[in-house]
């Protein structure tokens, strides 16, 4: 695959397609970002204390402007999925490669954002399906790893069809503050 910081691809199965985000999503994300019954489940770790709870369309603008900015700078890549039965976005995935002095060491990071009415087992796996084997080589990496907290029992679910583990370890971050519930898949 070319490098995912010149040219981002675009996945696609039946009900799913997952291309990068645009300001033109605006309106669809902020439906994602504005579902209280969403924002629980949302990763927020090592973010600077943003919860990702956006209530504005400003707000929902700058968060779009800086997902393109930390792609420029080879942060990360935000892709939105698009509901193919509703032609909407109904979240988002962030990948990023990540070198760290723990546990959590070249490792294709992974954040999924979506509507509470997505927050369902089959769901999420159809569209983690998506993009777990090109993350390996997309991100240069010999494992992903989420969070999933306690309570988002589909998304664990889902992960663990998809092949994820439990990890005790803590993700350590710039500040030295310790995460956990993080789920892991291995090449």
């Amino acid at each position: 695959m070319s490098d995912v910081y010149t040219s981002v691809p675009t996945f696609e199965s039946g009900k799913y397609i997952l291309r990068y985000v645009t300001l033109a999503d605006c309106s669809d994300l902020l439906e994602v970002y504005s579902d209280i019954n969403a924002v629980p489940f949302f990763n927020s770790d090592n973010c600077g204390g943003d919860d990702f709870h956006y209530t504005t369309t400003e707000r929902m603008i700058q968060a779009i402007n800086y997902w393109h900015w930390e792609y420029s700078r080879k942060g990360f890549v935000r892709w939105s999925v698009i509901d193919k039965s509703i032609n909407k976005a109904v979240g988002t995935i962030e990948l990023f490669h990540r070198d760290a002095d723990d546990h959590f060491s070249n490792c294709g990071l992974l954040r999924l954002d979506l509507k509470s009415a997505y927050e369902k087992s089959d769901e999420i796996e159809d569209i983690l399906s998506l993009i777990i084997q090109p993350t390996f080589s997309l991100f240069d990496c010999d494992k992903i790893a989420t969070k999933a907290i306690s309570s988002a029992t589909e998304r664990i679910n889902a992960l663990k069809k998809s092949g994820f583990e439990f990890s005790d370890e803590k993700l350590i971050g710039h500040d030295g503050t310790e995460y956990c519930d993080y789920y892991v898949l291995r090449i």
